[in-house]
């Protein structure tokens, strides 16, 4: 997801993702449900779990890592019919839980909420499809320059960029950004989308304003788009591309446009919380090795976005 300090992510930079449109159609086919606000996924820990001591005390013993997550925003975390949690995050937390000895039970909050989140000790991690910026891991708001906490690290373990999509067959004329002048865009707010959308606004000429709406998820925007009330939205591209793929069977969205300035999805976690932090960045490297990763990312069809370890901080 994108919010303005975690990307999804309201940030200088978009994520652009290279995943296989057709592969995410497959993978769409398999995963349509929803999700309650608590949800667990991950295993009890069980001896074999062979990371358990890099874990702090405190979550052993608890044996479950609180993740905050906006989970409506397929394929990367959306909800069942059963009020479950699935998608990629998801299931690379199974994996994870299976290494740490640990579950990691999701909790469903808005994108813009979850480093508040973190800071109250609301979550112990946030994993939501959240691009890794700079501004997010210093805490400074990116509208206004200013720092607004103490920021949080990140573990990176995916690629992605940002796209344009439009009703199918209803173009505009749209095919990037500065196309967008004299329209309406509708995103998810504190998005690297919104993001880019404020910024290319302040470049549209006078007399062909770009009108943004912005909404608290995606699914919000994407409804808003499909009753005809904008002209365009954008998101990840992993996003993007699983809507049109599979909204209205496939008749209700198409990507426009390149994806542009592709960025890390990173796993937030609190500055003072480094022993986590090295924990998860322990795991997720330990099912990359074992091949678990790359199963998970073949089967929502986003291998193009796989990376080859996971990196702490690595965003810009």
């Amino acid at each position: 997801m994108t919010a303005s300090t975690t990307r999804r992510t309201a940030a200088k930079s978009v994520k652009s993702r290279i995943a296989v449109v057709g592969a995410i159609a497959v993978a769409g086919s398999l995963l349509l449900t929803g999700c309650g606000d608590q949800t667990k996924s991950g295993d009890k820990g069980s001896d074999s779990a062979p990371l358990a001591s890099k874990l702090p005390k405190s979550i052993r013993d608890k044996g479950v890592i609180r993740v905050g997550s906006d989970i409506a925003y397929a394929p990367v975390e959306f909800k069942d019919k059963s009020g479950n949690a699935i998608g990629i995050d998801p299931d690379l937390a199974k994996a994870m839980g299976k290494q740490l000895g640990v579950k990691f039970e999701f909790q469903n909050g808005t994108f813009d909420t979850l480093v508040t989140g973190l800071r109250s000790n609301r979550y112990d991690i946030a994993m939501s499809a959240m691009t890794d910026t700079k501004d997010r891991q210093n805490g400074i708001d990116p509208d206004t320059g200013k720092k607004v906490g103490e920021g949080v690290d990140f573990v990176d373990y995916f690629h992605a960029g940002v796209s344009i999509y439009t009703l199918k067959g209803k173009t505009e004329g749209i095919q990037n950004w500065s196309d967008l002048c004299g329209k309406k865009i509708v995103v998810q707010r504190n998005t690297v989308s919104d993001d880019l959308a404020k910024a290319q606004a302040k470049k549209c000429p006078a007399g062909k304003k770009l009108s943004i709406q912005s909404f608290d998820d995606d699914q919000q925007a994407q409804t808003r788009l499909r009753s005809g009330g904008a002209d365009a939205g954008s998101s990840d591209f992993p996003v993007a591309a699983y809507a049109a793929k599979t909204s209205g069977g496939g008749k209700d969205f198409q990507i426009v446009g390149d994806q542009v300035e592709a960025a890390p999805y990173g796993i937030a976690v609190g500055k003072k919380q480094t022993q986590l932090r090295d924990a998860i960045k322990a795991a997720m490297d330990a099912i990359i090795k074992n091949g678990e990763y790359d199963k998970i990312i073949a089967k929502w069809g986003v291998k193009a976005g796989a990376v080859t370890q996971a990196t702490i901080n690595g965003g810009k």
